[in-house]
């Protein structure tokens, strides 16, 4: 029986990535996202993968939206990929409350949201991957960006702990930092922004969506039972 993979924000960017190489490793798959409807159903129909719409800041939303994956794809949550997450840059003393809230609610409240209601389901089968997708800068910071490097960064402690406690009941709890990865988002700098990025990084080159891919297959795959609590850093040495 092929097992159940779920990506939030799996219809875009790195996550459309990480769908598709799910798919290609024979997993069902189910991409969510939050209201680009557009660009979820051209997905969709140039992949075949199930797309499902609803808010991973909210919890009930992701219940009622995890119910469906389920009900649909005739399972419960084998893998799980904490993709989905919001930038809103401001210099700290320019930002103010919604800015913060919605940085933290969006990448660091939905990592609750969605494992909370993953995980009995896991235990109760002694089996589950998590993936909780951070950043680079959520562990060497980042002017501009006080609050989506406060939610990055607590992503990895929660990463961790779950981890430990996950650890006895055959769950695997990993996190990723990507470096700076060539997607819509990194295209929208402004051309001299992109290459004082790019001369700081060692390899001399932007990451590739498939290569947050290739580690997350990695940390998914069943072999990679003893890694648990790990942060794979995938910068091109940008960051040690």
């Amino acid at each position: 029986m092929k097992k159940i993979a779920l990506v939030t924000g799996g219809t875009r960017g790195i996550g459309a990535e990480v769908s598709k190489a799910l798919r290609n490793a024979g997993y069902l798959v189910a991409a969510n996202y939050r209201s680009d409807t557009d660009t979820a159903e051209k997905f969709h129909r140039e992949t075949g993968i199930a797309v499902f719409p609803w808010d991973v800041s909210d919890y009930e939303s992701c219940e009622k939206g995890i119910l469906k994956v389920c009900e649909t794809l005739g399972g419960t949550v084998d893998v799980l990929v904490n993709n989905a997450g919001v930038t809103c840059d401001r210099m700290l003393h320019k930002m103010n409350p919604d800015d913060w809230t919605k940085v933290l609610t969006i990448n660091l409240n939905s990592i609750f949201n969605m494992c909370r209601l993953v995980l009995p389901a896991m235990r109760a089968r002694n089996y589950g991957r998590i993936i909780n997708i951070s950043s680079i800068n959520g562990l060497k910071g980042q002017v501009g960006q006080t609050n989506y490097c406060a939610a990055k960064a607590g992503v990895l402690g929660f990463t961790k702990a779950l981890a430990l406690e996950s650890a006895s009941k055959g769950i695997t709890v990993n996190a990723i930092a990507p470096g700076y990865i060539a997607t819509d988002m990194t295209a929208a700098m402004n051309d001299d922004i992109k290459e004082r990025i790019r001369i700081e990084i060692p390899v001399g080159r932007f990451g590739d969506v498939a290569e947050i891919a290739n580690a997350v297959m990695f940390l998914a795959d069943e072999k990679s039972s003893f890694v648990t609590g790990a942060v794979l850093n995938v910068n091109g040495g940008q960051y040690m």
